[in-house]
C-alpha cells in the first residue's frame, strides 16, 4: 500500500498505526523523563556512569522526543529513525539491568521478579521499532 507522501517507502495500514503509537508512546516517556518521573528514571543511570544521573534522564527524554517526533513526521526517514530507535532502545538496556541488579525501585518495580519481567520488554521494544518501520516484503 502507498503511503500518503509518494516518496515515502511503501507500508501498510497496520504498520503505521503501530509506527504511530510507538511515537506516541516515545513523546510521552520521553516529557515523564523531563517532568513528572525524573527521579524515577534516575533508579535505571547505572552508577557506572560518570555523568550526573539527572542529565543523563534529561539527555535521553530529549532523544526520546526527538525520535518520537521523526516516527511521526517523517515518513521518508522512518527506516532510518527506526533504526535508530532500536539502537537507542539497546543503549538505554544497560540501565535497565542496572535497575534490577542493584535492586532500585522505580515505576513500581518494587521486586526482583518485576524489574526482571521489565527487562523482556526492551527488546520488544526494538522489534516493535523495526517491524513498524520496515518496508513490507512484497509476495
Amino acid at each position: 500500500m502507498p503511503s500518503i507522501d509518494p516518496s515515502a517507502p511503501p507500508t501498510t495500514p497496520l504498520r503505521t498505526a503501530a509506527r504511530y503509537a510507538l511515537s506516541g508512546a516515545l513523546v510521552f516517556a520521553g516529557l515523564s523523563h523531563l517532568f513528572w518521573a525524573r527521579e524515577d528514571f534516575q533508579a535505571q543511570v547505572p552508577r557506572s556512569i560518570p555523568l550526573d544521573p539527572d542529565g543523563v534522564v534529561m539527555a535521553s527524554g530529549g532523544v526520546e522526543i526527538m525520535l518520537g517526533v521523526g516516527l511521526a513526521v517523517l515518513p521518508r526517514d522512518r527506516v532510518r529513525i527506526g533504526r535508530l530507535l532500536a539502537a537507542f532502545f539497546v543503549a538505554v538496556f544497560p540501565g535497565n539491568i542496572a535497575q534490577y541488579r542493584n535492586k532500585r525501585d522505580a515505576f513500581g518495580l518494587d521486586t526482583d521478579r518485576r524489574r526482571f519481567v521489565r527487562l523482556l520488554f526492551q527488546p520488544v521494544l526494538a522489534a516493535w521499532a523495526l517491524w513498524s518501520t520496515a518496508v513490507p516484503n512484497r509476495r
